[in-house]
């Protein structure tokens, strides 16, 4: 899925084993054949997680989006529930009046009986707006109660919805934890095989050098220059590692020059060397500056006025539909089912920014298209 930069260690590593220890013993040949290879499925195990986080962080935006959905779905239904109570109360008070005031003129019998009426001519017509008035207020209150238990309902369900809805926000947040961890516990043991290899490769330095009395000084003066390239390849900020100064960092971005689509380019480019976080779109200058795939996207395009949900998914189904000949900067590009998967966005011809995984920062890289690709969207 995810292009990877490989881990320096390894190749420097590599070159000493391949050119200063030529006359290593089998023993410690193997033992370091052995711990590259463990090394290696480690770092294999490392990358499939990786690959899995960016996968789990879209769950979970997907989550936290339908329960704000169903939230807002409830507060609307309420709304309209206390409006529809409102009105019950009003012509609960409008039948008690008529209720007194019939009392008062001795109930129907002095508006239906021309002996009781004092006018003759006003008899008809005030009959007939009676029976009017008393059938329409009988129909809105029954109405109105039947309108109030359906809203009762819905809130209900919606309800119901809710405490699942927030079930599922739970366990994606908790999957994610889950692999967060599992990739912690794989970084720290590709560092202690790393160790034991640089060990092992000592080792064998060492008994290389007894071994061969007459180009000790030769040997020694290549271990260095390897050791010190090993220790400036380990030491610098790598790539694929995520890492970046932090007073870049501590700065806030300036915002774009251009508007649209070049602009929210801009804007994605000024985080570059952002550490990736699943579910956040915090950016230089924050107390705590970090992205997932969702959360760029988000926050580039909001610097040019344009509002797009934190979720690839529901990026995809917002956005329109442009066919790859027709890809301009700023465009989204998506991955996974629906664009479930991922969201990176378009640089020009060959390239594209991304937040890529956990352990890795916001970079500009190759475009890919292949793979789980499926499809681009213009916001």
């Amino acid at each position: 899925m995810l292009q990877r930069v490989g881990i320096p260690a390894l190749t420097v590593v590599s070159v000493l084993t391949s050119t200063v220890f030529v006359t290593a013993r089998p023993a410690a040949g193997d033992a370091i054949s052995d711990a590259k290879a463990k090394a290696a499925a480690i770092e294999a195990q490392l990358t499939q997680a990786q690959d899995k986080m960016s996968a789990l962080s879209q769950q979970y935006d997907a989550a936290q989006y339908h329960l704000s959905q169903i939230n807002t779905s409830i507060a609307t239904t309420k709304a309209n529930v206390a409006a529809d109570e409102s009105q019950v109360a009003k012509d609960k008070s409008t039948l008690s009046k008529a209720a007194v005031a019939n009392y008062i003129s001795d109930g129907t019998a002095a508006t239906q009986n021309p002996i009781f009426s004092g006018n003759e001519q006003t008899l008809g017509a005030t009959t007939e707006y009676n029976k009017v008035a008393e059938g329409d207020i009988s129909l809105a209150v029954a109405n109105l109660h039947t309108a109030e238990n359906t809203l009762d309902t819905q809130v209900s369900q919606l309800q119901g919805e809710q405490g699942q809805a927030q079930t599922q926000v739970a366990a994606e947040q908790n999957a994610v934890a889950q692999n967060q961890q599992a990739i912690q516990s794989q970084q720290s043991a590709l560092s202690q095989e790393q160790g034991q290899i640089a060990q092992l490769v000592q080792q064998q330095q060492q008994a290389e050098a007894a071994a061969a009395a007459k180009a000790a000084e030769a040997k020694q003066q290549a271990a260095a220059a390897a050791a010190a390239a090993a220790a400036t390849a380990t030491a610098a900020p790598s790539h694929a590692a995520g890492s970046a100064p932090a007073a870049a960092l501590s700065q806030a971005a300036p915002p774009p020059t251009a508007a649209g689509g070049a602009g929210a380019v801009q804007a994605a480019e000024s985080q570059v060397g952002v550490p990736y976080v699943w579910a956040d779109e915090s950016p230089k200058g924050s107390a705590s500056p970090g992205f997932d795939c969702s959360g760029l996207t988000a926050w580039s395009w909001g610097q040019v006025g344009v509002g797009l949900p934190h979720y690839s998914g529901a990026q995809m189904a917002d956005s329109t539909p442009v066919p790859i000949s027709d890809l301009q900067p700023g465009d989204l590009l998506f991955y996974g089912p629906g664009g479930s998967d991922h969201v990176a966005m378009y640089v020009g011809p060959g390239t594209m920014i991304e937040a890529p995984y956990t352990g890795a920062s916001v970079w500009v890289t190759s475009l890919r298209l292949g793979g789980n690709f499926v499809g681009a969207g213009r916001p």
